[in-house]
C-alpha cells in the first residue's frame, strides 16, 4: 500500500491506519484478559500482575525512549541529512543494547531481596512468581533493544507496519489466553508468563527484519562509533528512560505496597485497573504518534510556532478522544466491569473510576512532553516529572501504614497527576516559550462545556433510568452530546476549518471515485 506524501495527508493516514488497529487489538485484548483473570483466577492473576506488570507498562517505557531516537532521527530529517541519521541509527543501537542488558542484569539481582519476605506471595507459589520474575527480566532486554527500529518507524511515519505488528501481538495473546483455558492444566501461570514474554522476541523479530530491509540508514554493518554522538544520545536516552523508570516505577511501587499491605486478591484489581486505563490511552496515544514526527520535524525546521500549535492540538484532542469513551464508563462501570470479567475482583470498580479519572487528568497536557523533547533540552524536566510521578510511592506507604482504604492510594494518585501537568505546563513556558494565556484558550477553554454537557447527561440517565442495558444508552447519548459539543464549542476557528477541509476533501473524492466506477 502506497502511503500519502504530503504531511497533512501522512497524519489523515496515519491517524486512520492506527485507530483501525486500535479498535482491532483493544476488542482482543479486553477478551484475552477476561479469559486470564476467570484462567488462573483472582490470586494468581494478581501475582502475575504484581511480578510481570512491568510488561504490561512496557509500552510506556518503549514509547518513551522510542522518543529518544526518533527526535534525533526526525529533527535530522527535517534537516535532510542522511549520513547523521545513519549515525544516529547505529550508535543508538549499541547503547540499546547496554541499556538492556544494564536492566535485565539489575532485575536478577534483586530477586533474591523481592522474594525472600519482602512480597506478599503464598508460600506454594512462590518459586513459580520467580519464574515469571525472569521472563520479565528477558522480555525487558528484547523490548529496549527494539527502540531503534521502532523509531525509526515512527520517525518514517510508518505507522502501518506498526499496526501490523501489534494486530499480530494481539492475536499471539488470544491465542494464549485460549491454550491457557482449553489446553494447559498445570502451571497455566509459569506457562503464561513463558508465554507473555516469547511475544516481546516475536515482535522485535518483526520490526527489526522490516526496517534493515526497507531503510537505508537501518544498517549493522560498518560501524563506527562517533563519541560525542553516542554521549549526547546517552544523556538523552537516559534522562527519558528516568521519566519513564517514574511512570513505571509508580505504577509497580503502587502495586508492590498493596501487595504488602492488602495480599494478591486486591492487586487483582489493581491490575484490571491498569488494563482499563492502558486501553483508555491508546486512543491519544495512537494520535500522538502520528503527530509526534511532525512536531520533530517542525523544530529540525525551524517552525517553532507550528511545532507549538500541533503539541497544544495534541492534548485537546487526546484529551477528547479519551473523554468520549471514559465518562460514560465512570457512570456506568459496574455494568460495564460484570460484562467484560463476570467475575470482578474486590476493590475492581473504585480503582478502575479513580485511574481513569487520574488518565483524564494526564491527557490535559499530554502534547507538551513532545514540545520539550522536541527541542532537545529534556534534563531538568525529566527529573522534576518522574519525581513527582515516583513522589506518589511514599505518599501511598504514608496512607496505608496510617489505616486508611486501598482506594485512597488512588485518590493521591489522581491529586499527584494535576501537579505533574502543572510543571509540564511550567516546562514548556521555559523552554519552547509557549503562551500560558493561549494554552488556557485553545485547551482548557474549550474542553469545560462539551465535558460539563456530557456529564450532566450522564448524571440524569443514571438517576432516573434503572435497567440491565442502561450502559448502551448512557455511552451512545453521552458520545453524540459530546462529540456536538466537541465540535460546537470545543474546536477553535483553524481547527473547525481543516476538519471542514478534510470533510469536503474526503466528499470529493468519494465523488470522483463514483463516477470512475
Amino acid at each position: 500500500m502506497k502511503q500519502p506524501t504530503s504531511a497533512s495527508s501522512k497524519v489523515v493516514f496515519n491517524t486512520g491506519v492506527l485507530y483501525a488497529k486500535m479498535l482491532i487489538t483493544m476488542g482482543i485484548t479486553l477478551y484475552s484478559t477476561r479469559l486470564v483473570l476467570n484462567t488462573l483466577g483472582a490470586s494468581d492473576y494478581g501475582i502475575f500482575d504484581l511480578i510481570a506488570g512491568v510488561i504490561a507498562m512496557l509500552s510506556f517505557l518503549n514509547v518513551a525512549m522510542t522518543v529518544s531516537t526518533q527526535r534525533y532521527l526526525s529533527f535530522h530529517q527535517g534537516k535532510g541529512d542522511f549520513e547523521t541519521q545513519k549515525k544516529i541509527f547505529t550508535n543508538s543501537w549499541i547503547l540499546h543494547i547496554g541499556i538492556g542488558l544494564i536492566i535485565a542484569v539489575a532485575l536478577f539481582a534483586l530477586s533474591p531481596f523481592l522474594f525472600n519476605g519482602f512480597l506478599n506471595i503464598p508460600i506454594d507459589r512462590i518459586s513459580t512468581a520467580k519464574a515469571v520474575y525472569y521472563f520479565m527480566a528477558a522480555s525487558i532486554f528484547f523490548t529496549i533493544i527494539s527502540v531503534p527500529f521502532t523509531a525509526s518507524l515512527n520517525a518514517h511515519e510508518n505507522m502501518l507496519w506498526i499496526a501490523v505488528v501489534n494486530i499480530i501481538e494481539s492475536i499471539l495473546k488470544l491465542a494464549i489466553a485460549i491454550s491457557l483455558a482449553y489446553f494447559i492444566q498445570t502451571e497455566r501461570l509459569m506457562v503464561y508468563g513463558s508465554l507473555m514474554a516469547g511475544l516481546s522476541i516475536i515482535s522485535f523479530l518483526l520490526y527489526a527484519t522490516y526496517c534493515l530491509k526497507k531503510y537505508r540508514e537501518c544498517s549493522v554493518k560498518d560501524y563506527q562509533m562517533d563519541k560525542p554522538l553516542m554521549k549526547e544520545l546517552a544523556s538523552f536516552s537516559s534522562w527519558n528512560l528516568f521519566g519513564a523508570l517514574g511512570s513505571v516505577g509508580r505504577t509497580q511501587g503502587i502495586a508492590v505496597l498493596l501487595n504488602i499491605f492488602f495480599g494478591t486478591i486486591v492487586n487483582a484489581a489493581y491490575g484490571i485497573a491498569n488494563q482499563i486505563a492502558g486501553q483508555m490511552n491508546f486512543f491519544s496515544a495512537t494520535m500522538l504518534r502520528a503527530l509526534n514526527p511532525q512536531i520533530m520535524k517542525s523544530e529540525g525546521m525551524g517552525d517553532r510556532q507550528r511545532m507549538l500549535r500541533l503539541s497544544m492540538m495534541a492534548s485537546k484532542f487526546g484529551f477528547f478522544l479519551l473523554a468520549v469513551i471514559a465518562i460514560p464508563c465512570l457512570f456506568e462501570m459496574p455494568a460495564i466491569l460484570k460484562l467484560w470479567l463476570k467475575n470482578v475482583p474486590d476493590y475492581a470498580t473504585v480503582f478502575c473510576s479513580l485511574i481513569l479519572i487520574g488518565t483524564l487528568v494526564n491527557q490535559l497536557t499530554i502534547g507538551l512532553p513532545s514540545t520539550v523533547q522536541a527541542t532537545g533540552k529534556i534534563k531538568i524536566y525529566q527529573i522534576v516529572v518522574g519525581s513527582i510521578w515516583l513522589f506518589n510511592v511514599p505518599v501511598a506507604y504514608i496512607l496505608l501504614k496510617n489505616g486508611l482504604s486501598a482506594y485512597s492510594v488512588l485518590v493521591s494518585f489522581v491529586c499527584i497527576e494535576f501537579l505533574a501537568c502543572s510543571f509540564r505546563l511550567f516546562f514548556a513556558k521555559k523552554i519552547a516559550n509557549l503562551s500560558i494565556r493561549e494554552y488556557f484558550n485553545r485547551v482548557f477553554l474549550k474542553e469545560i462545556i462539551p465535558v460539563t454537557l456530557s456529564v450532566v447527561v450522564c448524571f440524569f440517565i443514571v438517576y432516573f433510568i434503572h435497567s440491565d442495558f442502561r450502559f448502551l444508552l448512557t455511552i451512545t447519548v453521552s458520545v453524540i452530546i459530546l462529540c456536538t459539543g466537541i465540535y460546537l464549542f470545543g474546536l477553535c476557528k483553524d481547527e473547525k476549518l481543516l476538519i471542514n477541509s478534510m470533510v469536503r476533501k474526503f466528499d470529493k473524492q468519494k465523488r470522483l471515485k463514483n463516477i470512475e466506477e
